[in-house]
């Protein structure tokens, strides 16, 4: 497979969310999904999808930029959402977050451009970018060979989903 960039625009919070619980549904033990985006571009949206989609009641998930984690073992799989805001160039090792990355759960990382290079190497990498009112383009990009099949199955999913209305 070769690395496919795709993308959506979302015209409200609500219609991120529901591209995040489609996206949640799909993830499977030890994904990484690291965001990119300005403040208010609708990462903590998607997040609040994405922990729908693992059964855990969107409500409880907030954007923990000041606790810089929170953990949700309500779902189907643990889940871990990392807000890396305040900690531009993070040693991961050094946080004790090493975990969180290679575990049996899902890892959703807000601000994942100020993790250290290379300390991850397969993940699904998604930028926001703010367009006129509600709108945004989410652009996904896989890393990795099952963040490839992921985003073909998910892309392949929302064709037949549009082609049956």
């Amino acid at each position: 497979m070769t690395c496919m960039t795709q993308s959506i625009t979302t015209s409200s919070a609500d219609e991120t969310r529901a591209f995040g619980r489609r996206l949640g549904a799909r993830l499977d033990p030890g994904a990484v999904v690291g965001l990119r985006g300005d403040l208010g571009a609708g990462k903590t949206c998607l997040v609040q999808g994405i922990a729908a989609g693992l059964d855990i009641p969107p409500a409880h998930v907030t954007s923990p930029t000041f606790t810089l984690v929170a953990e949700h073992y309500t779902g189907r799989l643990p889940f871990f959402h990392l807000d890396l805001y305040r900690l531009a160039g993070a040693d991961v090792e050094e946080l004790g977050y090493v975990d969180y990355l290679f575990g049996r759960g899902v890892t959703v990382i807000e601000w994942f451009d100020h993790l250290a290079p290379d300390v991850v190497d397969a993940y699904l990498s998604i930028a926001f970018v703010c367009e006129a009112g509600d709108r945004r383009q989410l652009t996904l990009t896989p890393h990795g060979e099952p963040y490839e099949r992921l985003l073909a199955g998910l892309f392949a999913e929302s064709v037949a989903d549009d082609s049956g209305r």
